[in-house]
């Protein structure tokens, strides 16, 4: 009996002893699709740092590509079948899941024609190429091979151009086609490239910052290779599609706002909000939350708006702070780039409290290029891992005397830079104990519902004492709130542009020019939207839920770390962890 006994608890130990022990199997799966994935999609490489395809581009909505893509994830779909999730310890079942999860909604979202509408304003390879070339951001210029692999790259950036006429085209073959209000927007973008001056042109860029180490032969090659480039492949490229749009595509454009005017377009919406969300929520009741929430902030702002002695309606007041000269005290951008940096400074001293986790990864805070700043939003750009870049903060600049500070700055620093997109993209990163699959992936209601709550830790960080900061903070919520309702609402009640321009303004202190440009970038990208407030409601959620659980052993900081450890995982998996989290502390 006591063998029986000693013969059981060795065997309970060493089953536990395997339980956590990583996974190598799993390991070896996980690496070698990532690796996959770097090759499907080389941009995604360069992005993350990694050099090794920085001289290839994939046209990424082909027939064959999407072929391709879609042996790829049955492939891993076959071997991760194999694996026995049960026998894993935690770690290697999040990304279990997380994998799992990758695999099944990649092949259900090539079952739609998302490939026949190839770019939009907001997101396209038209503004990505630009990027690229202008040798300002990811793509790196600093050795021969760096500007030999552009060489390879900007070439391929021209068949990309041109595949886009050949894909829009199919489209409008079944009447799957962007909403003319969207492709009136793209033609400007394409058109702004067509400079007389070579040498002002964006992809120019690299020419005027050659290394002092380049011989006179190098740069002399490169500047004849990138110039005629420029001039006779580039450039025509985009004045083609360009035409091609203005002539042959706007005609064919719809009227319709939503994608639920599409074959199949309500199926597609809700696909995307699975992916986007990663929830199963139906639209409406994304939709009936979002009116929920815009009551409650409301009822906020018309509190704050009495505080500061306002007699007028919340209309009046957002009139008030849209025209007021006192909000406008900018002349040149470099004001409006210096008062981010004293937002950052007044709040840096929290950081400590409210984190024990820190970034290694550098920080900078840039205006947006010229090039793309007139369709930009204010946005973070990840550093690489090595910190050899850093992450990056642009704040679009059109004019800085009409740049108003009841926008939400505070509230936008906090969302976008730090402790926002920054912390949780570089502490992602940075921590090689995760699967390059893990560091360098993750879906929107994680990334952006983390930085959507950070913005309501403003008073905790010291900000928000100005009650009009405050109000743009309050406007920022209620901006993400109002998503729900207008993004579910185009793309699943049939509320039209019109409408959903309408709402928006009603609600918030927002330009008619400005509601416009967020009106549309829902219609270009449908349900990503809905991510910010979504996440966000749900990290409250925990939070609020284990702070009364734990009492005095919750420790915010701790929280924000945990929460933040383990990188960008779904909701339910996120609630899981954090609850684990929560019971390892009892």
């Amino acid at each position: 009996m006591k063998k029986l006994l000693y013969l059981s608890l060795l065997l309970t130990f060493f089953a536990c002893k395997k339980a956590e022990q990583p996974s190598s199997e799993l390991a070896k799966i996980v690496g070698d699709y990532y690796e996959d994935q770097l090759k499907l999609n080389p941009t995604s490489a360069t992005a993350n740092g990694d050099n090794r395809y920085n001289d290839q581009l994939n046209i990424d909505f082909t027939d064959s590509h999407r072929a391709l893509v879609k042996e790829t994830l049955e492939k891993y779909a076959s071997e991760i079948s194999t694996i026995h999730r049960e026998d894993l310890n935690s770690n290697d079942q999040i990304t279990y899941d997380l994998l799992s999860r990758d695999i099944k909604l990649g092949l259900e979202g090539l079952s739609y024609p998302e490939n026949l509408t190839p770019l939009n304003q907001f997101y396209g390879f038209h503004l990505t190429f630009a990027q690229l070339g202008s040798g300002q951001v990811m793509q790196p210029f600093k050795t021969v091979k760096d500007y030999e692999n552009w060489g390879k790259r900007m070439k391929k950036g021209v068949a990309y151009l041109d595949s886009s006429i050949v894909y829009f085209r199919k489209g409008i073959k079944v009447n799957y086609v962007l909403p003319k209000a969207l492709v009136i927007k793209i033609i400007p973008q394409l058109t702004a490239f067509a400079v007389k001056d070579i040498k002002a042109s964006t992809f120019y860029g690299p020419l005027k910052q050659f290394p002092a180490s380049f011989s006179e032969v190098d740069k002399k090659r490169f500047t004849t290779e990138y110039t005629t480039a420029i001039q006779n492949e580039i450039l025509p490229a985009y004045a083609r599609l360009a035409a091609f749009l203005q002539n042959e595509y706007l005609p064919k454009a719809r009227t319709s706002t939503g994608i639920s005017a599409l074959k199949n377009g309500a199926a597609y919406y809700q696909y995307l909000i699975r992916v986007l969300t990663t929830t199963d929520k139906p639209a409406d009741e994304i939709y009936q939350t979002g009116l929920s929430e815009v009551k409650r902030i409301r009822t906020e702002m018309e509190k704050t708006k009495n505080a500061v002695g306002f007699k007028g309606t919340l209309a009046e007041f957002f009139q008030y702070m849209k025209t007021d000269p006192k909000f406008y005290p900018y002349k040149t951008p470099a004001e409006v780039l210096a008062a981010f940096h004293a937002i950052h400074k007044k709040m840096e001293p929290s950081l400590k409290t409210m984190f024990g986790r820190v970034p290694k990864t550098p920080f900078e805070i840039r205006q947006t290029e010229a090039f793309r700043a007139a369709s930009a939003s204010a946005e973070y750009f990840q550093g690489s891992e090595d910190g050899t870049r850093p992450g990056i903060f642009y704040v679009p600049i059109l004019d800085a005397k009409k740049f108003n500070i009841t926008s939400g700055m505070e509230s936008l620093f906090l969302h976008e830079a730090i402790p926002g997109h920054h912390y949780q993209v570089s502490l992602q990163q940075e921590n090689s104990d995760l699967p390059k699959f893990r560091r360098f992936g993750g879906n929107s209601a994680y990334a952006e519902g983390w930085a959507l709550y950070t913005e309501s830790l403003g008073k905790e960080f010291g900000l928000y004492t100005d009650p009009y900061q405050y109000m743009g903070a309050l406007g920022d919520e209620m901006h993400r709130a109002i998503r729900l309702v207008v993004d579910a609402g185009m793309h699943s009640k049939n509320m039209t542009r019109e409408e959903a321009i309408k709402f928006m303004m009603d609600n918030e202190p927002l330009s008619e020019e400005g509601t416009i440009a967020e009106i549309e970038r829902y219609m270009a990208i449908p349900a990503q939207a809905l991510s910010y407030k979504i996440g966000a409601l749900k990290i409250r959620e925990i939070r609020s839920r284990l702070t009364e659980e734990l009492g005095n052993k919750f420790k915010l900081s701790d929280f924000h770390d945990e929460l933040l450890k383990d990188g960008n995982m779904p909701l339910d998996v996120l609630e899981t962890k954090m609850n684990a989290w929560a019971a390892s502390k009892k």
